[in-house]
């Protein structure tokens, strides 16, 4: 009774509180927090509220109803299912945009609630199926093919949920029975059941072992031929779940033929479908070259190429990207993706907004490169390469500037188009911006020496490399340390860039002459170290004897320069190119004896030469049955006598009657003729064949070893 009596007062005192000249919420009701002023820290105010609730004019009858409601209360917010439809129930609620501590704590209830009902009812899953493995199991066994179909759609129901597919999974007996029916029967919904089953246990490594195990790998590759599509996707994406997780499934699908049977699948229209096999095709094909050769031998390079052709779904684009990255770098391969009509297909995506497909296509577009030099169509690749070249991208700028030193390689219609879109002042610039930077330096410079080389816009080429201020940055790239690649195809740029005259004097003031020449010493010296072509001295995959070659064919033609011609001969370089004039290596004394046909021009340099005892191997050089040789030696030989005696001058030309000319007496007094008559002559007016090294290889550049040393697949 006092207790009551206690509660009455308290409830009058509230209401007392309301009708003060506060004409606020205590907060003792409502809950509402009393927040502190912001204009002083001393006083307090609490929020005013709206009352929507009905008061019943005496307070006890109030605290009464909500005291006898409170169950039904926390009843409905908690288990509203239980409520009676219809019934009414008072709410404590004054304010509709606050909610009271039950409403609060409903949702939260609700969600324990679920987890408790979804704990019982898991663990409940998966006593029935443990119960139910056994019967099942013989079940799936039986030779009725109804009731196999029967236990197969009740398995597939079983596995949809964790529970009960976790405890199947465990029974290795039940999987081998899924396998067998599934290999077993000639039921199209039983196999759809049965490959469904399969399917749902491959999202838990405990599956995919089991399916592993069971033997289930040779059963889901038969099913590759399946008529029915939802058959063809199930056992393609549990296949794909085993490659990724499982391991040894690899080599088991291998053995299983399963890229025969997943290459024709190529030709499906489903996008996400085709995505998931082609992505199977990488998994199996990385790393694996008889897998390559299968994937060939199906006619895969087509259908991935056709895919990149007519597809515009990045995931499927992407992962087909990759498949022909790997398949790239397979000699065998290579052409059947050019010839499809690979280049093209790639080059449509090198400028999309995904980074990762743009950047497959450029590897795989970079590995592809040397097999497409005779390649037509490839305008439009060649545009977009060159416009790419503007890039800050390191990586892929040396994967634009492989690609393109690859396609301007003995194809002179590539060179011209690029030459007259702008493409040698965008390499310069990339040359520029990339510095000594090796993985661009090489391509950069490989694609300027094939572009102002042999084709009919060369010329244009050689001046545009000066006029964009190319030349300075190109002759630094011969500073030491050296990088033998970079110097190799540098020493042939600048051979090319002296054919234009104009740039002869660009060359001589950025020191060029003495850099070769001090490059020559060194490659000399150490290709002298080893003398045997057993024992030829190898540089970062580079012959000396090849710098050798270079840097002497590109003082030959500088030496056409009159300046340079003395300048080169000051640096005492004669007995040095006497002395290579024996070398075993017959492009050597080839250049050898052209550079000394330009220096013999100078008096001088003839008696330099005549003094370094020249005319002994210039002699025999006149036997030579390379044509070259022989046309420069005696060019030599024919300077050196001008200053002889008559029985000297008569000795040489018995001599070079005897052997240059044996089989044409008049050819010898025509070119007497002219050699005395015009003092300029040179051996490139005898035949330009032979008027130095050869700048590109017969076969493209697939080595590229500015990109990487090894093929980049993944």
């Amino acid at each position: 009774m006092a207790m009551q009596m206690g509660e009455r007062e308290g409830v009058v005192k509230v209401t007392e509180w309301q009708k003060t000249y506060y004409a606020g919420d205590s907060g003792i009701q409502s809950g509402a927090t009393t927040v502190r002023s912001d204009d002083d820290g001393t006083e307090y105010s609490t929020k005013k509220y709206t009352f929507t609730t009905t008061v019943a004019e005496n307070p006890a009858d109030l605290e009464s109803q909500y005291t006898m409601t409170r169950a039904q209360r926390v009843r409905a917010a908690m288990f509203p299912e239980t409520m009676v439809e219809g019934k009414t129930i008072l709410s404590t609620q004054l304010d509709s945009s606050q909610q009271t501590n039950v409403q609060k704590l409903a949702e939260p209830s609700q969600l324990l609630k679920t987890a408790i009902i979804h704990l019982i009812n898991y663990q409940d899953d998966a006593e029935l199926a443990t119960r139910a493995v056994p019967e099942l199991t013989k079940l799936l066994n039986d030779d009725d093919q109804v009731v196999v179909n029967k236990a197969a759609q009740i398995v597939n129901q079983l596995t949809r949920k964790e529970a009960s597919r976790r405890a199947l999974m465990q029974s290795p007996q039940m999987v081998a029975a899924v396998v067998r029916a599934m290999q077993n029967t000639s039921d199209m919904e039983t196999a759809r059941a049965t490959a469904s089953i399969l399917h749902n246990l491959s999202h838990q490594r405990e599956g995919l072992l089991a399916i592993f195990k069971s033997g289930g790998i040779p059963a889901l590759v038969r099913m590759l031929s399946s008529p029915m599509e939802s058959v063809l996707f199930y056992a393609i994406t549990t296949l794909h779940n085993l490659l990724l997780h499982q391991e040894g499934a690899k080599m088991a699908v291998r053995l299983a033929d399963g890229l025969q049977r997943m290459v024709p699948l190529l030709k499906k229209s489903n996008p996400k479908f085709l995505a998931i096999t082609t992505d199977c095709l990488q998994l199996l094909s990385y790393g694996n070259q008889e897998s390559k050769l299968i994937i060939l031998a199906n006619g895969g390079p087509e259908g991935l190429v056709q895919i990149m052709r007519n597809y515009n779904y990045e995931k499927l684009l992407w992962t087909t990207s990759r498949v022909l990255k790997v398949l790239s770098v397979c000699p065998s391969n290579k052409p059947a993706i050019v010839e499809a009509g690979g280049m093209q297909a790639l080059g449509k995506h090198v400028t999309g907004s995904s980074q990762r497909l743009s950047q497959n296509c450029l590897w795989t577009l970079r590995n592809l490169s040397d097999a497409a030099t005779k390649q037509d169509g490839l305008d439009g690749l060649l545009q977009v390469l060159i416009g790419l070249l503007s890039t800050d991208d390191v990586n892929m700028l040396a994967c634009v500037t492989g690609i393109l030193s690859n396609l301007t390689c003995n194809n002179a219609r590539n060179k011209t188009h690029v030459t007259q879109n702008n493409g040698v002042e965008a390499l310069i610039h990339a040359l520029l911006r990339a510095g000594e930077k090796e993985d661009v330096a090489e391509p950069a410079t490989c694609a300027l020496r094939h572009l102002t080389s042999r084709h009919p816009e060369a010329e244009v080429a050689q001046n545009a490399v000066r006029t964009h201020y190319g030349i300075p940055a190109i002759v630094k790239l011969l500073n030491k340390p050296y990088y033998w690649p970079v110097v190799k195809a540098v020493v042939g740029l600048i051979r090319n860039l002296a054919l234009c005259p104009t740039n002869q004097a660009p060359l001589r003031d950025a020191d060029a002459i003495p850099k070769l020449v001090n490059l020559l010493i060194n490659a000399h010296q150490d290709a002298q170290k080893h003398g045997s072509a057993s024992q030829q001295t190898y540089q970062d995959g580079v012959r000396m004897e090849e710098i050798v070659e270079g840097c002497t064919g590109a003082l030959h033609i500088m030496a056409r320069d009159p300046v340079n011609r003395g300048v080169i001969a000051d640096m005492n370089t004669i007995p040095l190119f006497v002395q290579l004039l024996y070398s075993p290596v017959d492009n050597i004394k080839r250049v050898a004896a052209g550079v000394l046909c330009e220096l013999a021009l100078d008096k001088q340099s003839a008696v330099a030469i005549d003094s370094e005892g020249a005319c002994a191997p210039l002699m025999e050089l006149l036997h030579s049955s390379n044509e070259g040789i022989a046309t420069y030696a005696a060019a030599v030989l024919f300077r050196i006598s001008e200053d002889k005696n008559a029985d000297y001058k008569k000795r040489v030309s018995v001599e070079l009657t005897h052997s240059l000319f044996k089989h044409d007496p008049a050819a010898w007094d025509m070119a007497h003729s002219n050699a005395v008559m015009d003092p300029a002559f040179g051996p490139e007016d005898i035949d330009p064949r032979f008027a130095g090294p050869v700048l590109e290889p017969t076969m493209p550049v697939n080595r590229m070893v500015f990109l990487q040393r090894q093929e980049k697949e993944q």
